[in-house]
Order: C-alpha cells, then sequence, then structure tokens
C-alpha cells in the first residue's frame, strides 16, 4: 500500500527548517545551558568544554535567528561584555528540551541515573512532557496519532 504522505511536497517543512537551528549537538547544550541560567560565554565555556569557536558561532546563530538577545553587562573594571537571553522563540524550546532530555534519561543515562531533573517551582514534582489533541485527550503512543497535510501543504507534481 502507498502511503498517501508521498502525495504531499515536503519541501517547504517546519520540522526541516528548526532542525537547520537545533539540528547540530552542540545548540541544544547551549539552550540547556541559557535555561539553567548560565548565560554568559565564558561560563559556558568552561561548563560545557564546548570549543570556543564554536560556541562563537552557536551564539552567533542563535542570535541571528531572533532564540537568543544579547544582553551588555560590564564587571568592575573590565570592558563590556554579553550575556544571552532567551527570546519568545526561544522560552518556546522548552517542552522540547524537557522532550529530549525525558527520551535520554529512558534510553541513555547511566546506571546511576540523570545528571538533571526538571521540577515544578510550586509543589516539586518532576516534570514531563504529554501530548495532547486540542480537545484535551492525552494521546501516549505513535500510532494513535495520524500525519495529515496542514494548510500549507503542496501536492505533489506527478
Amino acid at each position: 500500500m502507498r502511503p498517501a504522505a508521498l502525495d504531499w511536497s515536503v519541501e517547504n517543512c517546519t520540522i526541516a527548517r528548526a532542525m537547520e537551528i537545533l539540528g547540530e549537538r552542540w545548540t541544544l547544550v547551549v539552550l540547556r545551558e541559557v535555561f539553567s541560567g548560565v548565560r554568559r560565554f565564558d561560563d559556558m565555556r568552561v561548563r560545557t568544554g564546548v570549543p570556543r569557536q564554536v560556541l562563537t558561532n552557536r551564539l552567533a546563530m542563535l542570535v541571528e535567528r531572533g532564540v537568543l538577545r544579547r544582553e551588555p553587562y560590564r564587571e568592575p573594571g573590565s570592558r563590556e561584555r554579553h550575556e544571552y537571553r532567551l527570546t519568545g522563540m526561544g522560552l518556546d524550546l522548552w517542552p522540547v528540551l524537557v522532550a529530549v532530555l525525558g527520551w535520554g534519561d529512558r534510553y541513555l543515562a547511566d546506571p546511576e541515573g540523570s545528571p538533571l531533573t526538571v521540577a515544578h517551582r510550586d509543589c516539586g514534582a518532576e516534570i514531563g512532557v504529554a501530548l495532547r489533541c486540542e480537545r484535551g485527550h492525552e494521546v501516549d503512543r505513535p500510532r494513535d496519532v495520524v500525519p495529515r497535510p496542514g494548510p500549507g501543504a503542496r501536492r505533489r507534481a506527478g
């Protein structure tokens, strides 16, 4: 049986566009740090071990693409430097990072467990990602989801 998805073009796919920004290993590591409150270049470099030029490039790209913004600061007696802060677009990536963390914890964690957890500030319970349809039904299995053309879909020629 021929999948119906073959009838629709994926050349304007937003997953592919998102992965142009997020698809490199160090990008999500940088975002993890900023979400954790580590906003200064030197702190990120020391904490993550990201090579200096790679970190420079990732931060510049995330600023250029609107995920982060640069905020100037100056330590007494030092030159002006910049912190990196999440924009609205960047903050909207939080569920993505939580989902990647959950997947990594499930399949890739060391025997003693994950070095990072995320918890609800109010009650302290751990956070996870749940999928729900717009009517509020929780979706537990991939087989409960059907991909279909969206409003920007283009029919394939031929």
